[in-house]
């Protein structure tokens, strides 16, 4: 179905384009600073978060704004929604627990990727990860596995979206040399990231298919580089994640 232009709500787009300049990297900013990362101009950005600020969704010192944790309502009311979270939540939990490990699910929204479930063991990483939490596609494993499901235009496309980040010194951030990677891990049917999302961490992910035999999430495995050589994650992982999705596959079918 086409929606007419003329149908939709500018401020409510222009509210939620305010709130998505909100990331971990930015959670405090200006009027100028949301201005510049929204593109809208600064007395639309002023009334939107002044409006925010209003309604509880946002806090205001004055100077800067921080979304308060009322924005999580909108996350949390489409999580709920999905069924998704509800058929992998019990697998997560017996994986994590038989494995030692931290497993996620998440699905792909434009070049990152959302978790929609998650089952940890232990911390394996410096922020918290929780439905909800947002990654970059291009640098983790689930991404690269989800990424892999599209066409390769449309996956070069979702790469060409914002600059490609070192955040490690093992990032890989050409577009060409994740390219590749995402061609492997559509060819092995699994992708393997090692600490290029933060150092110290690994992981391992394979996609979770639907009846038709298209991918709609990933699954993966984090561990710290401890666990021993990154060949590992394949020979002792790969099978007991395989199970798992070929479990939740007949589920979802």
């Amino acid at each position: 179905m086409t929606i007419s232009k003329r149908d939709t709500m500018g401020g409510l787009a222009k509210g939620l384009a305010a709130i998505e300049t909100f990331t971990a990297e930015r959670p405090r900013q200006s009027i100028t600073e949301v201005a510049a990362a929204s593109e809208l101009d600064r007395a639309t950005t002023r009334r939107c978060l002044l409006t925010l600020a209003h309604l509880g969704y946002a806090d205001y010192d004055g100077k800067f704004f921080t979304l308060t944790p009322r924005v999580l309502r909108l996350g949390t009311a489409c999580l709920a929604a999905m069924p998704l979270p509800h058929v992998v939540q019990p697998w997560l939990d017996r994986l994590s627990e038989e494995l030692g490990e931290s497993t996620s699910v998440s699905i792909l929204d434009e070049d990152e990727i959302v978790y929609v479930a998650r089952a940890a063991q232990r911390k394996v990483m410096s922020i918290a990860l929780m439905p909800g939490s947002r990654l970059p596609a291009y640098c983790t494993s689930m991404g690269r596995v989800l990424l892999a499901a599209l066409p390769e235009v449309e996956a070069r496309r979702r790469l060409s979206l914002r600059p490609l980040a070192a955040r490690t010194s093992m990032t890989l951030t050409d577009g060409e040399a994740v390219m590749a990677r995402v061609r492997r891990a559509r060819e092995d049917g699994h992708a393997v990231i090692d600490q290029e999302v933060e150092l110290g961490l690994r992981s391992i992910a394979v996609p979770l298919r639907n009846a038709r035999g298209s991918t709609v999430a990933a699954l993966n495995l984090g561990l710290p580089t401890l666990e021993g050589r990154v060949e590992t994650l394949v020979t002792r992982y790969l099978p007991p994640l395989m199970h798992v999705q070929e479990e939740i596959v007949q589920i979802l079918r």
